[in-house]
Order: C-alpha cells, then sequence, then structure tokens
C-alpha cells in the first residue's frame, strides 16, 4: 500500500489519549463495531492469526476512525502496530489505543479484563504484559483495576454474558471494585457477518446504564479478518 509517513499527532502514553477514548466510547452503539471501532482484537503475540502489521493495514484500509489490539497478557503486537502505523500511515490513519486482555478472578469466577488508554511502560502494568496469566493477589480483579488505574488507563469487563456467573452478578462486584466498562456489543454466537448478540446487549446496556458505565465494542479477532472471531 502506497503511503506516506506523518509522524503520530499524540503518544499513545499521553494523557490526551485516556480523554479521548473516554469520549469514544460514550458515544459507542450497536453500529459502531465493525465498521468504526473495533476494541477486541487478538494477533500471533496471544492466540491470533494475524501479523499485527497486517492488522493495522486492515484496520486503514477499513476506514476505522480507532482500535485497541488486546492480545493476552502482552504489549507486543500493539507496539508492532504502532510501529507500522508511524512508518507506513497517512495523517487520516485510525487512531491505535494501548491494549491488553487479563485473565483475572472475580467472585470466585475466572474473567477476563481488557485494559486501555495505559502506559505500557508503567511498573503496575509489567506483571500483566508478561505473556502469561498471573496468580496469587495479581490475579484479583481489584488489583488489575487498581494497576491499569495506575498507569492512566481504562479497565473494562470482557463480553460479561461468557462466564460462569452472569452478567448481573459478576457486574455490580466489578463496579464496587471500580471497573470503568463493559464489552457491551459483543456476538457471542460468532455470526456471519458480525453483529452484536441482541438479548447479551440488551441485559450489559441496562446494567450499563444503571451503573453509569462506558459501553465498549468488539470482533474478538482471532482469524485472518478484523470483521469476525475467527
Amino acid at each position: 500500500m502506497a503511503v506516506d509517513f506523518v509522524p503520530p499527532q499524540r503518544s499513545p502514553k499521553s494523557p490526551q489519549d485516556i480523554h479521548k477514548i473516554r469520549q469514544v466510547f460514550s458515544t459507542v452503539g450497536p453500529e459502531s463495531c465493525p465498521k468504526h471501532y473495533n476494541f477486541h482484537m487478538h494477533t500471533v503475540f496471544s492466540d491470533g492469526q494475524m501479523q499485527p502489521e497486517q492488522l493495522a493495514e486492515q484496520a486503514v484500509r477499513a476506514g476505522l476512525s480507532g482500535f485497541a489490539i488486546t492480545d493476552h497478557h502482552s504489549t507486543s503486537g500493539f507496539l508492532k502496530a504502532q510501529q507500522w502505523l508511524m512508518d507506513n500511515a497517512s495523517a487520516d490513519a485510525p487512531h491505535l489505543w494501548s491494549g491488553v486482555e487479563v485473565n483475572a478472578r472475580l467472585l470466585n469466577c475466572e474473567v477476563h479484563i481488557l485494559c486501555y488508554g495505559f502506559d505500557p511502560d508503567h511498573s503496575a502494568m509489567q506483571p500483566y504484559i508478561r505473556g502469561q496469566s498471573v496468580s496469587g493477589d495479581r490475579y484479583a480483579a481489584g488489583a488489575i483495576i487498581k494497576a491499569v488505574h495506575s498507569a492512566k488507563g481504562l479497565a473494562v469487563l470482557a463480553h460479561p454474558s461468557r462466564y460462569r456467573q452472569s452478567a448481573a452478578e459478576l457486574i455490580p462486584e466489578a463496579v464496587r471494585l471500580g471497573i470503568d466498562g463493559i464489552e457491551t456489543y459483543y456476538a457471542y454466537d460468532n455470526p456471519s457477518p458480525w453483529r452484536p448478540s441482541p438479548q447479551e446487549t440488551a441485559i450489559a446496556r441496562e446494567l450499563g446504564e444503571r451503573y453509569g458505565l462506558l459501553h465498549t465494542c468488539g470482533t474478538d479477532t482471532h482469524g485472518l479478518s478484523l470483521l469476525k472471531r475467527l
């Protein structure tokens, strides 16, 4: 793809990023993903099939406004995609935020917490980006949420209707611990074309509104297209 190098307008470590992503999350709706935003995608640096550079190029070609790579316990894919955008993307390239997906214990249930807009060099995040799940006190959802906040990022409960315990049980506890948002728009049945699951979306939307949470969306891409999960 013939593109011109344009320096990024701001670093993902900038405090301005967190304001921008918070603003975006406050406007996310059922049509936001996957053609405008996508905040849940994996590369070969966890359990995905795409190289980070491939994913970034797809994001540019798709005309996304913004996205995040959320590899499990790794920011390596994010850093490579960031470099690709710096080297290749034009001024209208999508905004890339830092991201990672972390295993956590919430109400004695394993859940996934999506972290966004944090400083990937912050000491509080280092235990969670070493390529594997943590254990002990660091595995507690509250500890992870605290770490993300210390690194100036946002914490979001991923796919809240995919766990042993219901969204109605998990979300209030996550709120008590300081969660910022929930992945409201998610395709639990992996349809083609991608669309958020109506019943689960309605539950998440109602709970999110009740507790004043931000809403996010993402395809949870593991395959070779950011337009679907597999």
